[in-house]
């Protein structure tokens, strides 16, 4: 497959898709396109984005709110264009990891990418990764994997001393528990796969870990993390404290973490390591690892390192010298490359009482008649409508006072995308039973504040 940027889009993908190939066409000579793909707000990558833009080259954040993908006349396009793709997806927060996966695949068909997705998905899965890096003959803990009840009973037979019990795929060490063989564990955690690998316990006072962060088959920097008091899991967002030790790491743990990131076909990681009697042994391989702990530690960022392979993978030139400077400093503000939630109003940005709207769930989308009220601090949709749509996800709740009295009434809070006017806007609505009012939407102060309103004007049933 090709793409090409010299066909129109089809309607409703256009005007992005068109703005697109503009950018791109005015970017300076000898400048890449840098596309970060994450929906999330993560520190990382804005501090990646922000990175390209210092380092000279143009960054683009590749979300929901801006990716889009068309095939016409048997040529594939997508928008935004870039000339590399860094694949930040974090799989492990994701409801939808095929999905996601196969959209840095889609790119992959004519981008580089900085971490390839076939190469994510076998890091993924922690015991496929294990398997994959002791076939290569690097020393990892025994482990036992079983998807049933009666095959996982087994697993004292291959681990007769304690083991830890964890997600096949997850993260933040999350659910994860030490067992010992008299212990009833079963091959699922919380309704997710599972398994056991060998328990490693350190000499040190308190559990720690060495995390090694591997970025173009060189070390950016590592660091060791103990866990909190009272715990043995290391991982900083359960509360491991973390001290930088990239000076006094050895050759042995430095090839260990190279060869693992290079075997498992990523261009960067980072990589969890433990040293037991004087060898070394790899307990984890993470694709997307969070930096901020490893920059709290050593004052070193893992951003413009990433940011400059990325930029010469697609062709381009870094002054090595602002590479150095840069890894002080970790710049997470807001880039100016993120995509609006809210498309820029047009001249028709007019709102009657009511209007005819389209509202978008997880499970379908609806066209409604909604009403306006400028006395409604916040947008509220009809439970059945909810319930059609699946509205959400579900991100707190509100009180609000019921009719005149002093009474109030707790409401879930949902995230929902809402189109007037043609224009797309992800809103923050409340769910309540509007089923005797005449309609099932108002729009309330935080969608009316955009428009101008007619009062006078209405949509027929």
């Amino acid at each position: 497959m090709t793409a090409s940027s010299n066909s129109p889009g089809p309607e409703g993908a256009t005007d992005s898709a068109r703005s697109s190939s503009i950018d791109g066409a005015q970017t300076a000579a000898g400048t890449q396109q840098v596309g970060v793909l994450n929906p999330h707000n993560s520190k990382e990558t804005k501090a990646i984005l922000n990175a390209v833009r210092v380092l000279g080259h143009e960054p683009v954040w590749i979300r929901d709110e801006n990716v889009t993908s068309w095939i016409e006349d048997g040529t594939v396009q997508l928008s935004p264009r870039v000339d590399v793709l860094v694949n930040r997806m974090l799989l492990t927060k994701s409801e939808h990891q095929l999905e996601d996966l196969q959209l840095a695949a889609l790119y992959e068909e004519t981008t580089p990418v900085v971490n390839p997705p076939q190469a994510v998905a076998s890091t993924l899965h922690k015991y496929r990764a294990g398997a994959k890096l002791a076939a290569a003959d690097l020393p990892v803990p025994d482990a036992f994997f079983g998807r049933s009840p009666r095959t996982f009973e087994e697993w004292p037979e291959y681990l007769p001393d304690a083991a830890a019990h964890k997600h096949t795929i997850g993260t933040n060490g999350q659910d994860m528990s030490v067992v010992s063989p008299n212990d009833p564990v079963g091959p699922m955690i919380n309704d997710e796969h599972a398994f056991v690998q060998e328990f490693l316990e350190n000499t040190d006072d308190r559990p720690s870990d060495v995390r090694v962060y591997v970025v173009g088959g060189e070390i950016v920097g590592a660091m060791r993390r103990h866990a909190p008091d009272g715990d043995w899991r290391t991982n900083v967002a359960l509360g491991g404290e973390v001290e930088g030790v990239t000076d006094e790491l050895g050759q042995e743990p430095r090839r260990l973490a190279k060869e693992a990131t290079d075997i498992l076909g990523l261009d960067l990681a980072g990589v969890d390591l433990m040293p037991i009697d004087g060898e070394w042994y790899i307990l984890e391989v993470n694709a997307t690892a969070g930096f901020k702990g490893l920059f709290s530690a050593t004052g070193v960022s893992a951003a413009p390192h990433i940011a400059r392979l990325a930029i010469e993978r697609a062709g381009g030139n870094v002054d090595p010298s602002q590479v150095g400077e840069l890894e002080s400093t970790l710049d997470d503000s807001v880039p100016d490359c993120k995509p609006p939630l809210v498309q820029e109003q047009s001249d028709d940005g007019v709102l009657g009482y009511t209007s005819r709207i389209r509202i978008n769930g997880r499970d379908g989308a609806e066209q409604a008649i909604a009403k306006s009220d400028t006395g409604a601090k916040r947008t509220s949709i009809d439970t059945d409508l909810a319930g059609r749509i699946g509205a959400g996800p579900l991100v707190g709740t509100t009180d609000v006072r019921s009719g005149t009295g002093s009474d109030t009434e707790t409401r879930p809070l949902v995230d929902v995308d809402l189109c007037l006017n043609g224009r797309w806007r992800t809103v923050t609505a409340s769910i309540a039973d509007r089923s005797e009012m005449t309609y099932p939407v108002l729009l309330g102060r935080d969608v009316l504040e955009a428009y101008k309103l007619h009062i006078s004007q209405t949509v027929e049933e």
